[in-house]
């Protein structure tokens, strides 16, 4: 028996939610990473670390994801899905204690988002390209 061929959506109803979710995907990224930066300029506690260290360990991963970012490349997205889970476990672990749970909330919702809308975005993207290349035009 013969596979039925997944019907790809139209390009009108893929556009708008491209947009969507690489609005939400930008505005996640630049979330957590002003709340990453915040957090470490003015709250965190950091036993005599140099902030500007810190802040690069944990902001040169997001760097590196950047420009793919803002081109809207749909490889830096699922990358940025990969990557995101760092945030995601580091503010789990930053909810249990009380004294970041507030932080660490924070960081978990925004990793959240940013993993979710950055996925949507790869998925309805390379459906997108797909019905461009005149794939599943029946």
């Amino acid at each position: 028996m013969a596979k039925k061929p997944k019907v790809l959506p139209s390009l009108e109803w893929l556009a708008p939610r491209l947009r969507l979710t690489r609005a939400l995907s930008l505005a996640s990224f630049f979330g957590l990473v002003a709340l990453l930066t915040l957090n470490n300029l003015l709250f965190a506690d950091l036993h005599g670390a140099r902030v500007g260290v810190i802040l690069a360990i944990e902001l040169v991963p997001l760097a590196l994801l950047l420009p793919g970012m803002l081109l809207g490349n749909a490889r830096a997205h699922a990358w940025t899905c990969f990557v995101v889970n760092l945030y995601f476990i580091k503010g789990v672990l930053a909810a249990f204690d009380p004294a970041r749970a507030l932080f660490g909330w924070l960081e978990v919702a925004i990793s959240l988002a940013l993993f979710v809308s950055a996925l949507l975005y790869v998925r309805w993207r390379f459906q997108y390209e797909r019905r461009l290349a005149g794939e599943g035009s029946n």
